[in-house]
């Protein structure tokens, strides 16, 4: 801890703990010169809350909360979530010294375990998802934590097990079974047939749902007309790139700072794009009883990334399918920090799929302007930039989704508003 002696770890512990109650213990070190956290969740008060996406839930609503007003020397670099508790003494204190060991020795917990099952069901699931994942599969595997798969592994998962067994999950029952064995006790109690099935994203897209748009451009325009002056002037704002539009339906996907992102770029869009522009906007914030009659007269789609993956994602392609645009955030969440976060490949799942071009924008300035935590932006160069289109033809989707990133990184590093 000789570059961390004045930091006061049990407190910062103790502040996490507090910040949310789905860190059942964590232990702060010192770790490649930062600080870093080893985490052990409260499994059992994620499955009361019907948490899919544990490691997303710490991270944005414990580690980040917490870094967010911590000094910068204080600040968690880095974490891992086990699935064991910390190893502790006779009196219960957790034994710091054994850490790092502990640490290491979890990061190939399951990875040496032999395999014994045999079962269609179990050998069925388990093919499909070493589609999914590089990770050594066995029935302790934590389909998360073990396997890292994501939202959209999720929504492939449950759709390959209902046209393969005629078992339907959804997402508050699957809370219940995150691990290997679990999941597949469940679909061979359940199962209604074993007829392996291959899937794909166009044949999930393409299956019908129940959900119109609804076309509202009105109050967007009007709002457009009253607050890009405004914002030309408080943010000196400068707009590029327009000539860059195709003339064809477009995913225009934006690099993600501040809460300012998407009221900044509706302004910022020309009138005949803002027209037939969509929104997606999270149930959870928008979807109150308040909200809800405003956001739909302003071309939003509301989605649930926690209870409706796969209506969420079919219902995002929908504006697509009728000749309108729409505005995803690749990065999914804000920057804590100006640097592009990882780009998530949903918006590339439905260029590819729908063989729609994606317009990439330089968002850049909101971050000083409104950074997070504040609640009331200050006046601070922003500019928008849209750059040339990306067109999916020959692209897998790890190759776009870098591709559209790319293009943004390059674009800010070549002209930084901010050294």
């Amino acid at each position: 801890m000789n570059s961390h002696k004045e930091v006061n770890i049990p407190k910062i512990e103790q502040t996490i703990l507090k910040i949310s109650n789905l860190v059942k213990e964590v232990a702060i070190f010192t770790h490649n010169n930062h600080l870093f956290a080893l985490i052990y969740p409260n499994f059992q008060e994620a499955k009361n809350r019907k948490i899919i996406r544990l490691e997303e839930e710490i991270r944005w609503y414990a580690i980040e909360l917490y870094n967010i007003k911590a000094p910068k020397d204080q600040k968690i670099k880095g974490y891992q979530i086990v699935q064991t508790s910390f190893p502790k003494d006779a009196k219960g204190e957790v034994k710091r010294s054994e850490l790092e060991k502990f640490m290491k020795e979890q990061s190939v917990l399951n990875k040496n375990v032999e395999d014994a099952h045999n079962d269609k069901v179990y050998q069925s699931i388990k093919n499909f998802l070493s589609t999914l994942t590089t990770e050594p599969i066995t029935s302790s595997s934590h389909l998360e934590l073990d396997l890292h798969l994501d939202s959209l592994n999720y929504i492939e998962l449950f759709t390959f097990i209902e046209k393969s067994f005629g078992v339907y999950i959804d997402e508050a029952l699957f809370s219940q079974m995150l691990t290997m064995g679990a999941l597949c006790r469940y679909v061979n109690e359940k199962k209604q047939k074993i007829t392996i099935t291959d899937i794909n994203w166009k044949t999930i897209l393409n299956e019908k749902i129940s959900f119109d748009l609804i076309y509202s451009s009105l109050p967007i325009m009007i709002y457009k007309t009253l607050f890009l002056p405004l914002y030309k002037l408080y943010f000196s704002l400068k707009i590029s790139g327009t000539e860059n539009f195709p003339k064809q339906p477009c995913i225009i996907a934006p690099s993600h700072q501040s809460m300012l992102d998407g009221f900044i770029l509706s302004a910022a869009l020309p009138y005949d794009i803002l027209k037939k522009t969509f929104f997606l906007a999270y149930e959870g914030v928008f979807g109150t009883n308040i909200m809800r009659p405003i956001i739909q007269k302003t071309q939003t789609v509301l989605i649930n990334v926690n209870k409706d993956l796969k209506i969420s994602v079919q219902k995002s392609a929908v504006p697509l399918k009728n000749g309108q645009n729409l505005i995803v955030f690749p990065e999914g969440a804000r920057s804590r920090d100006r640097e592009l976060l990882e780009f998530k490949k949903f918006f590339a799942i439905l260029s590819i799929e729908l063989d729609i071009p994606v317009v990439p924008v330089v968002l850049d300035g909101t971050f000083e302007a409104l950074p997070t935590g504040k609640f009331f932006p200050r006046p601070s160069r922003i500019i928008i930039k849209y750059l040339e289109p990306i067109y999916p033809k020959g692209l897998s989707y790890d190759e776009l989704t870098a591709k559209v990133k790319e293009a943004i990184h390059e674009e800010m590093i070549k002209h930084p508003l901010h050294n």
